[in-house]
């Protein structure tokens, strides 16, 4: 019997959809948490390819670049879905697969609520309540979230 292990939060951001979208893709690199990196270098830049079946990656400081996953799923402005191929010994596993969907909903003209599932986290195994309580845990999407919003409105 599966259990729901899905971590899920959201935020409303005083922006309309289509810049929700925008800097929660394009500009990921500036508010993604820069001690959120699996390099053994310092985090250069956070980086997500614009399209189905795009990167999902930091380069670090020394050059070398680190995979997360790839874009499952592109769909401005309303829906992201990320494969996120990260194990729990934080490395890319590229036989791992879990996803984060990022649903980008219009709540009058200028504000958006953005809802973020991190799912199937039973693919981690005898780890995945570990993984789950940490996704959901302080510093963890929430925290990536709020920085997020924080940057929308910049």
């Amino acid at each position: 019997m599966s259990t729901d292990t899905a971590v899920r939060t959201a935020i409303t951001v005083a922006v309309p959809p289509d810049k929700a979208f925008s800097v929660f893709t394009a500009d990921i690199n500036r508010w993604w948490p820069r001690d959120h990196h699996i390099g053994a270098a310092e985090l250069d830049e956070a980086a997500l390819e614009p399209r189905q079946g795009g990167r999902w990656y930091e380069r670090d400081v020394d050059g070398s670049e680190c995979e997360w996953g790839k874009v499952v799923v592109w769909d401005p402005p309303s829906r992201l879905v990320l494969a996120w191929q990260i194990s729990g010994e934080w490395a890319y596993d590229a036989d791992l697969w879990t996803e984060v969907e990022v649903t980008f909903e219009a709540e009058g003209p200028d504000r958006t609520r953005v809802q973020l599932e991190h799912r199937g986290l039973d693919a981690y195994g005898d780890k995945a309540q570990e993984m789950r309580d940490m996704f959901d845990g302080p510093g963890a999407w929430r925290a990536t979230l709020e920085r997020f919003a924080e940057a929308a409105v910049a």
